[in-house]
């Protein structure tokens, strides 16, 4: 019977027989090197879990910094727009989500429920109440740089959608978005080290997606900023220690992440010989990698791991679609990660309900660009 519900909960994630490939296959017809892509079913289900945690209060974890007591509120009072799913960057992360999935299916069924989500979430007087948030003196450092890196996705996704209610969210976020990216540039030229971790501060995960809102945004002065920065921290990193991976609550992959923004900031030529000598044991064509167990789902911590899966899938995903054939070895490895994982995903405790789908969802949408 467990195999019976696992292959009807994987049955609806696809792969890609060749990038010209139109349609999607099931789970149990991939072959060797074609990587799993988002079915219109999945985005579906996937975009269930915002839908249920950005209007849940409790429980959550509001990370406040106190000054005195009148600092105490209610989590949708302290932040009238992002207050569910647990976070602060879990509700923005799951905002994103909905937006993700409108932009990959803009005639999904349920499109008008989640542009009402987005529409109630995002608007002047609730991205005020967030604005007021983020400038309390104590709250500088707030979210940095994770639940930044997650509200720029958020703005590049709604900027980048055909979708005109979505585009004109853009702008009602977009004074909340120019307070994130000051302190992107305030903070980076301070940031004498970078953080290596597989949780939340990891810098190069933070700089990752700051690059793409950067890009999309024609934003210059950020560009070069995370481009100079990632130089001075990556560029002479070699053999990355990834066989040390996972640690006890990753959700994501210290040395794959690195990979992955550089993999942006520098040309493809280049990237390779960077990639070389970073990884050199992944250009070997039987290379494999464990996937992250997870030991009891009802542990917020612990439930990372499957995070992990999914984000060492986006990062291999993307490291083979940039360095082509030689790499495409990486794509069945990637694969496995999210099969690993993907079983988990509905009818999972809160712990990872509230911000599992995200990792799902992006893993997903990179495994289509191949």
């Amino acid at each position: 019977m467990k195999k019976l519900i696992l292959l009807a909960l994987l049955a609806t994630v696809s792969c890609s027989e060749n990038k010209s490939e139109k349609q999607p296959k099931t789970i149990n017809d991939v072959q060797k090197e074609q990587a799993f892509q988002l079915s219109m079913e999945e985005a579906y289900k996937i975009s269930q879990l915002p839908i249920t945690c950005i209007t849940t209060e409790f429980p959550n974890k509001t990370s406040q910094s106190l000054r005195n007591a009148e600092d105490l509120g209610s989590p949708s009072q302290l932040h009238p727009a992002f207050y569910g799913c647990f976070d602060w960057h879990s509700s923005v992360h799951g905002h994103w989500s909905i937006a993700a999935v409108l932009n990959n299916f803009p005639d999904i069924k349920n499109k008008d429920t989640l542009i009402s989500i987005l529409k109630n979430s995002i608007s002047e007087d609730k991205i005020a109440g967030e604005i007021t948030y983020f400038n309390r003196s104590n709250e500088y450092s707030f979210e940095r740089t994770y639940g930044w890196a997650w509200l720029l996705k958020l703005s590049e996704a709604l900027k980048t959608s055909n979708i005109e209610e979505l585009n004109q969210l853009h702008e009602t976020l977009q004074p909340l978005t120019e307070i994130v990216v000051q302190r992107y540039l305030d903070y980076l030229p301070k940031l004498q080290y970078p953080t290596r971790v597989g949780t939340h501060t990891n810098t190069a995960f933070g700089l990752r997606l700051a690059y793409d809102y950067a890009l999309n945004e024609k934003n210059n002065e950020l560009k070069t900023l995370i481009e100079k920065t990632a130089d001075r921290f990556f560029k002479n990193d070699a053999d990355c220690p990834i066989s040390w991976e996972p640690g006890g609550s990753d959700f994501l992959s210290p040395c794959l992440e690195e990979a992955d923004l550089m993999r942006k900031i520098l040309s493809k030529d280049k990237f390779k010989i960077w990639f070389e000598n970073f990884l050199p044991e992944m250009k070997n064509k039987d290379y494999q990698l464990a996937t992250g167990i997870v030991g009891d789902r009802s542990d917020g911590h612990l439930v990372h791991l499957d995070g992990l899966n999914y984000s060492r899938a986006w990062c291999l995903y993307g490291i083979a679609n940039t360095l082509g054939e030689d790499y495409n070895h990486l794509i069945p490895v990637a694969n496995n990660h999210i099969k690993n994982a993907i079983d988990n995903l509905n009818g999972d405790t809160y712990e990872g309900s509230h911000w599992l789908g995200t990792f799902a969802l992006y893993a997903l949408i990179e495994g289509s660009k191949i």
